[in-house]
């Protein structure tokens, strides 16, 4: 139902009928599986996200394993394993990390892979700084000590531990979620960072395995805004057309043609690459 509904949002939104679609229908298919975006209330952009791309790869993986159950179980069976469990969606969206971990005891090293759909990034300045500042300090060697550490099974207890990031499988679309809201004291708080990131030629290299160096160049496709505070805000987006490349402003029932140059704003919360 939630695949469905998002296909003729898709459908309604690039027949060009229309001057703005409504995605009321898919709210509310949505809305029966996460009754928390069903309550009128305000919800995180990037949480409705993660829900958005979960709900369809659940679905869409369900359609694509009926597909090709016949072609595959001869080759399930010989391997004991099963379908593969991918879609559209992990075909586009998914990356994976690799984490270095070093035992500081033995010095012994082990990687531990993990998937990735979204790449939270801390802001390093409350004032300004540059997307690739916030990847640097993403992916900087840590140090886990005190209630953070590591069992090391070389050294039979737990002992601090160094662990480094790298990408080891660049996903076709990378989605950059900026980490303005934090904890300070007892409650949460905005930060207003004006944060400066290219629309084109963004570099991910540095933190990739030289495997996927020539694949590393990314360009801006979409960016999430976030106005007003903590409780109280406005969501708006802006959008790169994939055929004649303008970029388009998309503020509730108002879209508009935008220059390059309004793209680069303080208030971008998700950056698609």
């Amino acid at each position: 139902e939630s695949a469905a509904a998002f296909g003729c949002l898709m459908s309604d939104m690039w027949c060009g009928e229309f001057d703005s679609v409504s995605p009321e229908v898919f709210y509310s298919v949505l809305g029966k599986q996460y009754p928390t975006f069903s309550k009128r209330t305000q919800e995180d952009a990037q949480e409705f996200l993660i829900c958005v791309l979960n709900e369809l790869h659940q679905a869409l993986k369900k359609v694509r394993a009926q597909l090709c159950k016949r072609r595959c179980i001869t080759d399930a069976k010989a391997s004991g394993g099963s379908v593969s469990e991918t879609s559209i969606i992990t075909q586009l969206f998914e990356g994976q990390l690799s984490y270095e971990i070093t035992c500081l005891g033995c010095k012994t090293t082990t990687d531990r892979p993990e998937s990735f759909t979204i790449l939270s990034l801390p802001i390093p300045s409350k004032s300004a700084c540059s997307l690739q500042d916030c990847l640097e300090c993403f992916f900087q060697q840590d140090t886990l000590t005190w209630n953070n550490q590591i069992y090391c099974s070389w050294c039979g207890t737990k002992q601090d531990a160094a662990v480094k990031a790298t990408i080891t499988k660049a996903p076709q679309i990378i989605i950059f979620h900026l980490k303005r809201f934090e904890w300070q004291g007892g409650g949460k708080r905005k930060l207003s960072t004006d944060i400066c990131y290219p629309l084109s030629n963004l570099d991910l290299s540095p933190y990739s395995s030289p495997l996927f160096y020539k694949n590393a160049e990314y360009s801006l496709c979409a960016v999430v805004n976030h106005s007003g505070f903590l409780n109280k805000g406005h969501y708006t987006a802006f959008c790169k057309h994939s055929v004649t490349k303008n970029w388009y402003s998309f503020d509730d029932a108002q879209i508009t043609k935008i220059p390059n140059s309004s793209v680069q704003t303080d208030t971008a919360y998700l950056l698609f690459y």
